[in-house]
């Protein structure tokens, strides 16, 4: 299933030009030394974290261009407060869809909601927000500059405050990956770390916390279109 539109975990491996088959680019997965599964390990510390450090009661935790779930399932089938957390995993690709909702099932997590939608849309999880934890991984290395910013910009909208963001991008020239970390803090995040890893393809792995709550709403246009 070749898909033009949306990613896959931890993503940033899309090129302009190319068309990805994100099915078939989980496939490293398998592979334990993979660079992939290092930026996944990598991720998931992070998502545990951002659960942990978020504050009693019930948590929403959104991610967008979800892939397979890697990112999400495994780490709440294993957290304590995984009955405090509703997850939404929005993905486009079916097959990816199906794969991410039998592991959940099989993870005994019903309070995941995997949703075959388009996550550029906001009204695709717009009963989901305002979200505590917001994965945008596998997103902004499939983006023109123009899109990265539409995004990060609208990133405080569909947050908390108080909120973390998790978000990856490689660091092969050019490197946008400071740029990004420097929208962030201007649309009034805190940067809580930031990992640049060495394994090929150079991943940068940002997270973010927001500060202060944003005067507008969450957009009614699209945030983003992968480049084609």
């Amino acid at each position: 299933m070749v898909k033009r539109e949306g990613a896959g975990d931890v993503g940033g491996f899309g090129d302009a030009g190319r068309v990805t088959d994100w099915v078939e680019w989980h496939a490293p997965y398998a592979d334990p030394r993979s660079a992939l599964t290092a930026r996944l390990r990598r991720v998931q510390e992070h998502v545990e974290r951002a659960i942990a450090h978020a504050p009693k009661g019930p948590l929403s935790l959104i991610s967008l261009c979800a892939g397979q779930g890697n990112d999400v399932i495994e780490v709440l089938a294993r957290h304590p407060r995984r009955h405090d957390v509703t997850a939404t995993l929005v993905e486009l690709d079916p097959h990816n869809v199906a794969a991410a909702h039998r592991r959940a099932v099989e993870a005994h997590l019903p309070q995941v909601d995997v949703r075959k939608a388009d996550a550029a849309e906001v009204a695709s999880f717009a009963d989901a927000l305002p979200a505590h934890v917001l994965l945008l991984c596998g997103i902004f290395g499939n983006l023109s500059d123009a899109d990265i910013d539409r995004t990060v910009d609208a990133a405080a909208t569909l947050c908390v405050v108080g909120a973390t963001v998790i978000w990856t991008r490689h660091r092969r020239p050019p490197d946008r990956t400071t740029h990004i970390r420097r929208r962030f803090e201007r649309n009034g995040f805190d940067e809580v770390d930031f990992d640049a890893l060495d394994t090929e393809p150079f991943a940068g792995i940002g997270v973010h916390r927001l500060r202060i709550a944003s005067p507008a709403a969450p957009p009614d246009h699209a945030l983003f279109r992968f480049i084609r």
